[in-house]
C-alpha cells in the first residue's frame, strides 16, 4: 500500500526560547522528515516564531489559552489540512489544554487526527480528568462517523502524551498504569472499533539515572481498526506500527542521561499512515 502521510508526535518538555536547545531539537525533528508533527509542552510565542522560521514549507497552528504549555502542530504545505481547536477536551477546566483536530485530505480521503496532552497526575483528580478526556476522545469517533456517512467509517486517530500513569490511593486501592490502559483498550475496541497501535518500545518516558520514577508508558496512538500503517521492528523482531526514537535507542544509561538532558525526557513517536 502507498503512504498517505507520516506523523511525528513528541513531548519536548518545557520547550521554550533557549537557542541552544532549539538548535538541538529542530535538527532531530527534521531528521524524521514528518509530513505532520505535533510538539507538546511548547512554551510561549518565541518557540512558535522559531519553528515557523526553521520549517519553511509547513503551516503551523498552536493551541491558545491561559495554560503556558501548548500543543504546536506543523503540517507540510503539500497536504490539504483543516485544523481546529477543540475546547471540549479541556474537560470543563480553565487550566487544561484544548485538543487540536487536523483533518488531512489525501487522494480524496479524509483522515482526522486529534492531538492531545492529558492531565499528568496519579492523584484521583488527575486520573478523573484524564478519564473524562479519554472518554471524550474515543467517543468523538461517533461525530466523525456521522460526517463520514456511516458507523465506523471515519479514518480517525487520537494521539499524544496521554499520561497514562494510573492512580495512587490509600488502603491498597491503587490503580496501576496497565489497568488504566486496559480499560481504554477494551472500550475503544469493543464500542468504537479502534485499537492502540503497537510501538517498538513500550516505555516512552524516562527520567534518567537520577529519577526516583521508573520509565513509563505515557505516549500513545489510538486508530480506527481499518487503518493500515507501515511496519517497523521491535527488539524481538516483531512487526509494530510505531517507531519510538530518542533516549530509548541509546545503548547505556549514561548516553540516555545525555539524550534526556539535551532533548527531552520523552522519546518521539513516528508512524506512517497508508492510503485507504
Amino acid at each position: 500500500m502507498a503512504k498517505a502521510f507520516s506523523v511525528a508526535s513528541w513531548n519536548v518538555k518545557h520547550f521554550k526560547g533557549d537557542p541552544a536547545r532549539v538548535g538541538r531539537v529542530v535538527p532531530f525533528l527534521k531528521q524524521q522528515n514528518p509530513d505532520v508533527f505535533a510538539l507538546y509542552e511548547v512554551t510561549g510565542k518565541i518557540v512558535f516564531d522559531d519553528m515557523v522560521g526553521m520549517f519553511p514549507g509547513y503551516t503551523f497552528q498552536i493551541t491558545e489559552g491561559p495554560e503556558t504549555q501548548e500543543i504546536l502542530l506543523g503540517v507540510r504545505n503539500t497536504l490539504t489540512a483543516f485544523i481546529t481547536q477543540r475546547i471540549e477536551f479541556k474537560s470543563g477546566t480553565t487550566h487544561m489544554r484544548p485538543g487540536l483536530l487536523s483533518t488531512i485530505t489525501v487522494a480524496g480521503a479524509h483522515y482526522s487526527l486529534l492531538f492531545l496532552h492529558l492531565a499528568s497526575s496519579t492523584e484521583p483528580r488527575g486520573m478523573g480528568l484524564r478519564d473524562d478526556m479519554l472518554y471524550r476522545a474515543v467517543k468523538f469517533r461517533n461525530v466523525l462517523d456521522k460526517a463520514a456517512g456511516g458507523k465506523h467509517k471515519a479514518n480517525y486517530l487520537f494521539l499524544g502524551d496521554l499520561n497514562t500513569m494510573g492512580m495512587a490511593y490509600p488502603y491498597d486501592k491503587d490503580i496501576d498504569a496497565k489497568t488504566e490502559l486496559r480499560k481504554w483498550d477494551t472500550r475503544a475496541s469493543q464500542y468504537y472499533e479502534m485499537r492502540r497501535l503497537e510501538k517498538s518500545h513500550e516505555k516512552t518516558w524516562g527520567g534518567g539515572s537520577t529519577s526516583s520514577f521508573a520509565p513509563a508508558n505515557l505516549d500513545h496512538v489510538y486508530a480506527a481498526k481499518h487503518l493500515v500503517f507501515k511496519q517497523f521492528k521491535n527488539a524481538s523482531n516483531d512487526n509494530v506500527d510505531i517507531d519510538v526514537r530518542g533516549w530509548v535507542n541509546e545503548p547505556n544509561i549514561s548516553d540516555q542521561d545525555t539524550w534526556i538532558a539535551n532533548y527531552s525526557d520523552h522519546s518521539l513517536l513516528y508512524f506512517e499512515v497508508q492510503k485507504v
